[in-house]
């Protein structure tokens, strides 16, 4: 088969004819037909210090994914060939405290797809069948692509209800545009919508015209937010941009009482007074990841069988895997929502 594989710690990938892998007896293996560029492929392809960590080469990397089952292990029972399945990318252990807890996407001893383990940017992959979501026979494998991001985006607004409270969505990335999505799906009012990415800002009020949209680069947005709710801030903020400055907007744009949901992930330590920042404000502060198993997904499937939003209009662009090296230039480039890849 036709893999994406990191095979030297230098930027790029190759694109390479291996086997088709083997599967134990509680994985699946899976014919893949849509997968999606992450910013951590783009961290593994250009090879930075976060992959150099925790990459071992060669390996085939790529994590976002919907395909079809086609061998199942001799110990799985809820799968056959032919479903279609979205990937969970967090594998759990089953075991540790956190596992029996309820909290099998906080695993004591976490790998995760692609990273830890053999990828998707291949046609066909391996996963343990536990990270399988089975979806509907009829359903585009590019929106089962899409719903490991989605998750993050879900799991970061609902860790506590939204209630139809005022939102702000700090950082238009793909998974912030979800937020956004989910958050006007919910009744959100005001929303507000926060990025210094021209094309990223544009493209999120387009989706989701409910929004305010405003670029911390150039707008007074404490003052346009806080004129907006009546001097009070918003309900909740959700940082998603993974920068210290978003980190400290997120404190700065949250009313006495409020809930600041941090998701994006920053290299750098960010300072702040917890007496004025959280103390005498009361605020609720969550730090989330990825998904819960599999309570996220559960919510995901309400919020789609809704029909109040539609996470594809954030893909911008399609390739072939052969396509990759443009592909992975344009997920660079900042000048593009979800890119979808076809093996």
């Amino acid at each position: 088969m036709k893999a994406l594989r990191k095979t030297r710690p230098e930027r790029g990938a190759e694109l390479l004819d291996i086997p088709v892998p083997a599967i134990g007896p509680t994985d699946v293996l899976v014919r893949v037909k849509a997968a999606a560029i992450c910013g951590t492929d783009i961290h593994i392809y250009e090879w930075n210090e976060w992959a150099a960590q925790r990459i071992k080469l060669p390996m085939t990397f790529g994590h976002e994914f919907c395909g079809e089952v086609v061998e199942v292990g001799e110990q799985v029972t809820h799968l056959q060939p032919g479903d279609l399945i979205a990937g969970e990318t967090h594998i759990p252990c089953g075991k540790c405290f956190q596992c029996q807890t309820g909290n099998q996407h906080a695993c004591e001893s976490m790998a995760i797809v692609g990273v830890h383990t053999e990828g998707v940017f291949s046609e066909f992959a391996s996963i343990p069948a536990v990270c399988a979501w089975k979806l509907a026979p009829d359903t585009d494998p590019e929106l089962g692509a899409l719903l490991e991001p989605m998750g993050v985006a879900t799991h970061g607004l609902l860790v506590e209800p939204v209630d139809g409270g005022s939102v702000a969505v700090i950082g238009c990335g793909p998974i912030g545009i979800f937020a956004a999505q989910i958050a006007s799906a919910l009744g959100a009012y005001p929303l507000f919508v926060l990025e210094i990415n021209p094309y990223r800002l544009a493209m999120a009020q387009r989706i989701v015209p409910q929004a305010v949209g405003l670029n911390p680069a150039k707008d007074d947005v404490v003052g346009a937010i806080r004129e907006a709710t009546g001097g009070r801030g918003v309900d909740i903020s959700v940082e998603l941009s993974g920068s210290v400055p978003g980190t400290r907007l997120a404190f700065d744009l949250v009313c006495v009482g409020g809930r600041v949901s941090l998701v994006g992930l920053t290299g750098d330590p960010v300072t702040f007074n917890t007496s004025d920042d959280i103390i005498y404000k009361e605020v609720t502060v969550k730090g989330t990841t990825g998904r819960i198993m599999w309570k996220t997904w559960w919510q995901m499937d309400r919020l789609l069988a809704g029909g109040r939003l539609d996470p594809r209009e954030v893909i911008t662009h399609r390739f072939s895997l052969a396509e990759y090296a443009e592909a992975f230039d344009l997920a660079r480039s900042g000048k593009a929502g979800k890119i979808i890849l076809f093996p």
